[in-house]
């Protein structure tokens, strides 16, 4: 089933996740272990995240260097084939701009058709990647690009000329930044683009994570007195150290409450960190769930106790 389809059938607010593939080499026992442990919550779907290619420049005897390209987490689509045949959830495969040829996205999304799988999250992904595409390859350069292409496939249109192509299917996700992303010059040049995602074509809107309410609560409002009328998801994140504090804010350009600040700060030991975290979380769901949001989506990526112990106290509430 389609993610726009469980929202639209969904008699109360879902709950969805956001895993990440095991690293090159990696042992999937824990994957199936981390859906086992959450899968009586009936996720009605689960995203799976992908990352392009990286370049890596290995010293050789000689004192030169060898340049190698390679994939640290593979398996996205085995990853994603196993959720939807092995555990009966409808898997969300993340497919990139950046690092891949439009060729090679083309050829991704016929795997997926192939395999049955109707939803992806199309994002524009890291900037930064050394991968060398050559002159002669097309590429999409932002995610409204990689949009159009999906929805120009799901009316049969692709790069080729082909005679009776057969149209895709696919239900299509995006993301949007509730604290604007960070290299927008203002918000209104982000809801153009969040309006241009929906126009070329997207179904719904996964939101980055935040931790502040007014963000999401004030952006959702922005967004449909533009006419953006697509459900928009809000992403949510446990914080469960410390470290956090400074690490996400500088990998995701977010702002962390002085509240939460404080009472992570004086969290004494690694228990009483996850614990301000899962009740931040829990204040928020409060919140959205009272404003009324179709769906509550967890960035868990393998570590699910914090989850399990947020499922435990709202599970009176959804």
């Amino acid at each position: 089933m389609k993610v726009i389809e469980h929202i639209q059938n969904a008699k109360h607010p879902l709950v969805s996740v956001e895993i990440i593939p095991p690293k090159r080499g990696g042992n999937l026992q824990q994957i199936y272990d981390a859906i086992n442990s959450i899968k009586h919550f009936n996720p009605p779907f689960i995203d799976v995240t992908s990352h392009a290619a990286e370049v890596a420049w290995e010293e050789q005897k000689d004192k030169t260097f060898r340049k190698k390209v390679r994939r640290k987490s593979p398996g996205t689509f085995g990853l994603c084939a196993m959720i939807k045949y092995k555990f009966g959830i409808d898997p969300v495969p993340h497919l990139l701009c950046g690092g891949f040829t439009r060729e090679e996205t083309e050829d991704a999304l016929i795997e997926l058709n192939y395999l049955g799988i109707e939803n992806v999250l199309a994002l524009r992904g890291d900037k930064v990647f050394q991968r060398d595409i050559p002159d002669d390859r097309s590429v999409n350069r932002y995610a409204s690009d990689l949009v159009h292409q999906i929805s120009d496939m799901n009316k049969g249109h692709y790069s080729d000329d082909l005679v009776d192509a057969s149209p895709t299917d696919f239900c299509m996700g995006v993301a949007y930044y509730p604290e604007k992303h960070f290299q927008s010059p203002n918000k209104t040049f982000d809801l153009d683009i969040l309006k241009k995602k929906e126009e070329s074509g997207a179904h719904y809107g996964v939101s980055q994570m935040f931790f502040d309410n007014h963000f999401y609560t004030d952006y959702v409002q922005m967004c449909r007195n533009k006419d953006i009328q697509m459900p928009l998801i809000p992403g949510l994140k446990i914080l469960t150290t410390k470290t956090q504090l400074t690490v996400l804010p500088d990998i995701f350009r977010l702002d962390i409450p002085q509240e939460l600040t404080e009472r992570m700060l004086a969290a004494k030991g690694r228990e009483a960190e996850i614990a301000v975290g899962v009740d931040w979380a829990y204040q928020q769901c409060l919140e959205l769930l009272d404003f009324g949001v179709p769906c509550l989506h967890f960035y868990i990526m393998q570590n699910t106790k914090p989850f399990l112990m947020l499922m435990d106290k709202l599970k009176k509430k959804i």
